[in-house]
């Protein structure tokens, strides 16, 4: 039997569909590859974001701003001296981008200005942190992109 070229284009083709279709098939049905939405609820979390951008902008708007740093112990964020630890009050979202089982949520208590969220909380890599907090009643939030090592 002999395979003309236009045969042998269909068959190519069908192959090629087949190889893409199992592999969609496997990304799908495995458990081991996430797909999920990076927010649950899309639309609902999309009506606030007039009032997280004034948050941001408050948060911009001050003079001395609180610092977020990676260091060994792990992430360290910072407030001004001048800001009273009673009157803060907010959490701290650690969101991973790759891997929504590592999420975690902390309450911002302060010892010494400060607090240390200790290194083995967290995996190696790129972590998105969203700090909520309010001072004397006014709301700020402050993102920032850390990388562990």
């Amino acid at each position: 039997m002999k395979i003309n070229w236009g045969t042998g284009i269909v068959i190519a083709f069908g192959l090629f569909m087949t190889f893409i279709l199992y592999f969609v098939f496997e990304v799908q049905s495995n458990s081991k590859y996430d797909n999920d939405l990076v927010v649950e609820e899309y639309y609902k979390h999309d009506s606030h974001f007039q009032e997280e951008m004034a948050r941001i902008q408050n948060a911009h708007d001050l003079q001395h701003k609180p610092s977020i740093k990676y260091v060994e112990e792990g992430v360290k964020i910072t407030f001004p001296e001048t800001f009273e630890s009673n009157k803060l009050k907010g959490n701290v979202l650690l969101y991973r981008p790759s891997n929504k089982k590592f999420d975690f949520n902390t309450q911002i208590v302060l010892t010494n200005s400060s607090l240390l969220i200790p290194q083995k909380k967290l995996v190696k890599g790129r972590w998105d942190v969203n700090m909520e907090w309010q001072y004397e009643g006014k709301k700020y939030l402050t993102k920032e992109v850390i990388y562990v090592n």
